[in-house]
């Protein structure tokens, strides 16, 4: 009988696991968070690969046009632009979405930045990195992956929080049972406070 009753509360924690992975709620705070994260990131990148296709440079130009104060050329202006579209995409979206896909881009960026940090000075810098653009990379990589794994990763989450509850479903269930017994004794000492023989506060107030 103990081995039947484990059974739904294990189906149970499986179908919470299936169904977060799947969405987070549309109005949760986090949700909000991973929006302007990757808004603002893709606000910024879209700029930057903007201003550099007007100015024209060549599409695989290593030495490339500055652009505020960063070395651009067609295919980083082009590929900053693809990107930027990207994270406006998971602004819109929000949710798991937004928050992943900031944490992949982060991810992307700082390999981005040792790969091209390692072909600066070669034939094979065909994005016309300069040292700039590698600490760019590597700051943006930070601040995506900062905006992706906000309230998700870490050992002091709150109890409300959507993905503790998914990696906790065992102390979900713990809780509310504790809660169900902390109210049904509340309703049972407001029950003996009564008299024995006296009229309910209900049937007093009806009077």
């Amino acid at each position: 009988m103990a081995t039947h009753a484990l059974r739904p509360g294990s189906r149970r924690a499986s179908k919470r696991r299936i169904s977060f992975d799947e969405h987070l709620p549309v109005d949760h705070r986090l949700s909000t968070f991973y929006r302007i994260g990757a808004g603002l990131m893709g606000l910024v990148l879209l700029a930057f690969g903007i201003l550099g296709l007007v100015n024209k440079v060549g599409f695989f130009d290593t030495r490339g046009d500055t652009v505020g104060g960063l070395n651009t050329n067609g295919a980083l202006s082009v590929l900053s632009i693809c990107v930027g579209l990207l994270l406006f995409i998971g602004m819109v979206i929000g949710g798991n979405f937004a928050s992943t896909l900031n944490m992949a881009f982060g991810v992307a960026f700082i390999l981005s930045g040792f790969v091209n940090l390692a072909l600066l000075d070669s034939g094979y810098n065909f994005l016309a990195f300069h040292i700039q653009n590698v600490l760019f990379s590597f700051v943006v990589g930070v601040l995506l992956m900062f905006f992706g794994m906000y309230g998700r990763v870490g050992s002091a989450l709150p109890h409300d929080n959507p993905y503790w509850k998914a990696r906790h479903p065992e102390r979900i269930e713990q809780e509310q049972r504790l809660r169900a017994k902390a109210h049904a004794l509340a309703l049972q000492r407001a029950r003996e406070r009564e008299l024995p023989g006296q009229p309910s506060s209900a049937v007093r107030g009806a009077r």
